[in-house]
């Protein structure tokens, strides 16, 4: 199996050189993803609504690249809040709570805009039966 390119559409992608996700053979690697809709492009205030809308755009990735959720085995988080942890975490645990990957949590000085408060890179390797 080739290596293959996921993207979001994001004109960023093209500009930053990066791609949404990376497929190579059995992995997938899903790039650090903030918490935009990109249905209308809009960054919702609350650290719950951006955790949900990263596990959204990376639910899509995954799915585009023939991996599903479950496939997630490693998962790193960025807030830049401690405080947002508990927010955080109760969207992983809704989302992740029986797949249960490796995870790190760290808190950051800041992302690439203000309004982003967390970002979120995961690690897929499909199953085999």
């Amino acid at each position: 199996m080739s290596r293959r390119l996921i993207s979001t559409g994001s004109p960023f992608e093209k500009t930053a050189g990066y791609s949404r996700a990376v497929i190579d053979g059995d992995f997938a690697f899903v790039s650090g993803t903030t918490g935009y809709d990109y249905a209308t492009m809009t960054m919702p205030a609350d650290v719950t609504s951006q955790t949900r809308n990263c596990f959204k755009t990376i639910g899509e990735a995954l799915k585009e690249g023939g991996f599903e959720m479950a496939d997630i085995v490693r998962a790193t988080y960025y807030i830049t809040d401690a405080g947002a942890a508990d927010a955080l975490f109760a969207v992983c645990g809704e989302t992740l709570g029986d797949i249960r990957p490796a995870a790190t949590l760290l808190v950051v000085a800041g992302l690439y805009k203000p309004e982003m408060k967390v970002e979120i890179e995961v690690t897929a390797k499909r199953r085999t039966a």
